[in-house]
């Protein structure tokens, strides 16, 4: 019997999802990512060679095994070509192994000119986006302007759309932006190159995953982001532009709701954020320094330095609500190793006030005060461990209690990069 099971993350991205997407992949058939684009960052350590995935599903790495792009993806074909390229040098042939919507919403170079120009002129008021064009080519989907995957194989109908849009955002770049423009000629001559590039490996991913169930095959699906970017149930506006939730696994990649089995919700043992926005247990001191040293907190993408604090055990009842989350994996315990004591966030105030947000309204949050129930550390180290009894006993009163506040049992815990670092507590296949 199939079993799908979802991989989300639940704070503000960075969790580890890719580790625990390449560890399960051991046990499943595919694996399909259903949002985002190349904004998102999977990092995967493999007996200490490491590989960062920005587009192609983490089970990449795990022969025999179909990673399919769902069209929810926003696709920058040549970012795609160079992750291929690079897969191919180290031996991980692609080819035969991937497939992607021919729906998916391309990223074309007009899409990172005008995504970079708003953060320019946003200027202290930006978002913080990773300037790669994810916005605007999620907009430019909704308003039904933008070009999909299947469009490039069609030369006559792509060079018809493609004028009257370079038309209409050269427009905004030079009048509004006051910036460079985008050549119609050279646009044309990347749409030729990419269409025969991407062809091949174009398939019906909403027919794939149905025949895969059909046939008992088990399937992961990988999220991009967290709960907490979601353009609908995140710290709005500072968001992702993709629905990051266990609602976006469905409309991402076509498979019907009742074909979910399980969503486990990947949690850091702490918080962290990229970019601007709200981050009420976000730490400036010691403890915040040692957080981003020992977790080594930097983007797998852009290589900014994430922001770092405490647990947010409010936030992370939001996101295992809207998600129907049934199982928490921890990663990073051993980040916390060392700390006399450790805080967990159970409420906020706001302007002297109990504060409970109905929902993650970024004003707001700008506002709010932690307010923390703490718990005692340990010294000893947890890195590498691989069963609970190998844990401080603290370091268990710890996660028991992560247990307690959402609800939700853990049922992996990670303790370190490598695949091996990890405590299963319950087995998700």
């Amino acid at each position: 019997m199939s079993r799908s099971v979802a991989i989300l993350g639940i704070q503000w991205g960075d969790e580890g999802k890719g580790k625990i997407v390449d560890m399960l992949t051991e046990h499943a058939d595919a694996v399909v990512r259903f949002q985002g684009g190349h904004n998102a960052g999977h990092t995967i350590v493999v007996e200490d060679q490491k590989t960062i995935l920005h587009l192609i599903p983490s089970g990449i790495l795990h022969e025999g095994v179909e990673c399919l792009i769902g069209n929810g993806v926003v696709l920058a074909p040549d970012a795609l070509q160079e992750e291929i390229e690079m897969l191919d040098q180290k031996g991980v042939h692609v080819a035969s192994r991937l497939r992607i919507s021919p729906a998916c919403p391309l990223i074309m170079p007009y899409h990172i000119l005008l995504d970079q120009a708003r953060e320019q002129k946003r200027g202290k008021s930006a978002i913080g986006t990773t300037g790669r064009g994810i916005g605007p080519a999620y907009e430019d989907k909704v308003s039904r302007r933008g070009l999909r995957v299947g469009d490039l194989f069609d030369e006559s109908y792509c060079d018809e759309r493609l004028e009257q849009i370079v038309d209409y955002h050269n427009f905004v770049l030079d009048k509004y932006f006051k910036c460079e423009t985008i050549d119609l000629g050279r646009t044309r001559e990347f749409c030729r190159y990419h269409a025969d590039k991407l062809e091949p490996l174009v398939a019906d991913i909403s027919s794939r995953i149905g025949a895969l169930r059909a046939d008992g095959r088990n399937i992961l699906f990988e999220g991009a982001q967290g709960t907490l970017l979601d353009i609908d149930h995140g710290t709005y506006p500072f968001v992702t532009s993709s629905n990051t939730t266990a609602g976006g696994v469905c409309t991402g990649s076509g498979t019907g709701p009742r074909d979910l089995d399980h969503v486990l919700g990947i949690v850091k043992a702490y918080t962290t954020r990229v970019g601007g926005g709200p981050f009420p247990t976000e730490l400036s001191d010691g403890v915040g320094r040692h957080l981003a040293e020992r977790g080594c907190e930097f983007g797998a993408t852009t290589g900014r330095a994430r922001r770092c604090g405490w647990l947010d055990a409010v936030a992370l009842c939001h996101a295992v609500r809207i998600s129907g989350v049934g199982g928490l994996c921890i990663t990073k315990l051993d980040v916390l190793d060392g700390l006399d004591e450790i805080k967990i966030c159970t409420g906020y105030t706001c302007d002297g006030q109990a504060y409970d947000p109905l929902v993650m309204d970024g004003r707001a949050f700008e506002r709010c005060e932690p307010a923390y129930e703490t718990l005692e550390g340990w010294q000893q180290s947890t890195s590498g461990a691989t069963a609970l009894d190998q844990l401080p006993a603290t370091a268990r009163v710890y996660l028991d209690r992560i247990q307690d506040l959402t609800g939700v049992p853990i049922e992996l815990v990670s303790t370190g990069p490598d695949r091996r670092h990890c405590i299963i507590n319950n087995a998700i296949y």
